[in-house]
């Protein structure tokens, strides 16, 4: 499946972030604050490790992996290998296993996590998320700006999309037994998944300032779901 990218490459930082913004591949939809510009440090090309023999549907290429690796956090580009931790095909219809799956080792500092959904006219979207999807207490947001959505755009010939952190509330990350959500205001969700991965919808959402990331618009029938960690380990 291919990716393309035809935009220059240019690099920022966000205040109160150490992420790279970047614009080789993934085009960022508004400005983001910046506070200095820089080179991007030389990296070695990402493996992905964790798909098996006989897995079909693969939603990450080794392309759109390095155009999402320019905008997660400079610590973690670092990094040459991103581990799966949950995939549709691999481990089964259950939102409560990727939420046990994505959980760090304990010998894990700091990680960050790629989530990848795709619907049923071939789109590939999804989110970065600085801490593992996991349900918390009486409906608690947590994350921190770091987070971003993100769409690779099949259909047009468009380039990729990436929507950072707008800083209009903190409504990053959102996870109870029944859905996961990323993105909030507004009584909208950026990215929400039902438990039994059937059906999501994407909305425009003030944390983000993004557009619906499904090429069928604001809902969508999920058909295949991956959670990737970045990490030392």
């Amino acid at each position: 499946m291919p990716h393309s990218a035809s935009v220059p490459v240019t690099t920022v930082t966000d205040k109160g972030t150490d992420r790279t913004t970047s614009k080789n591949g993934l085009y960022l939809s508004h400005a983001a604050t910046t506070s200095q510009l820089f080179a991007a440090p030389p990296l070695t090309p990402l493996t992905l490790a964790g798909y098996g023999e006989r897995t079909k549907s693969r939603l990450l290429s080794p392309q759109l992996a390095e155009e999402i690796r320019h905008l997660v956090p400079l610590r973690l580009q670092l990094y040459d290998t991103w581990s799966l931790c949950y995939s549709l095909e691999q481990h089964g219809v259950s939102l409560t296993t990727l939420y046990s799956l994505s959980v760090p080792p304990r010998t894990t500092s700091r990680p960050g996590y790629v989530l990848i959904v795709e619907d049923k006219l071939g789109g590939i979207f999804g989110a970065y998320l600085n801490e593992n999807p996991r349900p918390t207490k009486n409906g608690r947001y947590y994350g921190n700006g770091e987070c971003f959505l993100w769409k690779s755009r099949i259909i047009n010939k468009t380039p990729n999309a990436a929507f950072p952190y707008t800083g209009i509330n903190d409504y990053m990350i959102l996870c109870e037994p029944g859905f996961l959500s990323v993105g909030g205001g507004d009584g909208k969700y950026g990215l929400y998944l039902d438990d039994r991965f059937e059906r999501g919808i994407s909305n425009s959402c003030p944390a983000f300032g993004n557009e619906p990331l499904s090429e069928c618009g604001i809902k969508f029938d999920i058909v295949g779901i991956e959670v990737w960690r970045i990490s030392s380990a």
